[in-house]
């Protein structure tokens, strides 16, 4: 499913870079949303981006951790495990960006886009499977991945107060412990075995 999303997201982003009659459409507007209802902005905004280097950040990240995360579900869930799966992904879509909407709701000048909030759902969903897994911090500082996912945070949360460039830091932030929650509501054991991951690592330090 996640090169399906991928192939989707590229299609449809390379469309509206083309078109800004439809990039005003799918685009999330939180005003629009309240005033005129169009919940599906939540969804559409995800699979448009702002350049391509905002598309091939989200779908390279996506791509590494989707597969990996495609396989723990289906470990673990056996065969709900792809339709879980996509429900995390694209409920992620949505949740991810419920704060700035209510935060933003009579902007008529604020608006969203990209597949962050779902991405980073989906690697901190990976990161409570394995949290010692080896990440790259900015593609060159190795660490763990429950390392990766305390500073992913902080810096998510200390750029989301400082603001002024031009990214929803929120969203990241959101996204990423939606992702964490959804899948320890699936199988609260999971948070046991996390914990127990931790102490391992730890004991043999």
């Amino acid at each position: 499913m996640t090169i399906y999303f991928i192939i989707i997201t590229i299609i449809v982003s390379l469309i509206a870079f083309q078109n800004n009659v439809l990039y005003r459409k799918l685009i999330f507007n939180p005003y629009l949303i309240e005033t005129r209802r169009q919940w599906y902005r939540f969804f559409t905004s995800g699979f448009i981006h702002a350049d391509l280097i905002h598309l091939a950040i989200n779908m390279i990240v996506f791509y590494s951790f989707g597969a990996a995360l495609e396989f723990y579900f289906e470990e673990a869930f056996g065969e709900r495990g792809q339709a879980l799966y996509v429900i995390l992904y694209l409920s992620a879509l949505l949740m991810a960006l419920i704060p700035t909407y209510k935060q933003n709701k009579l902007n008529p000048g604020y608006n969203g886009l990209g597949a962050s909030g779902a991405v980073s759902a989906v690697v901190f969903a990976c990161i409570l499977f394995n949290p010692m897994q080896s990440l790259y911090l900015y593609g060159l500082i190795k660490l763990p991945g429950i390392v990766f996912g305390v500073l992913y945070l902080w810096y998510c949360y200390y750029m989301g107060k400082k603001g002024g460039d031009n990214v929803n830091h929120s969203a990241h932030m959101w996204g990423a412990l939606y992702g964490w929650l959804f899948t320890i509501v699936l199988s609260p054991s999971l948070l046991v075995d996390f914990f127990n991951k931790l102490i391992n690592f730890r004991d043999a330090l």
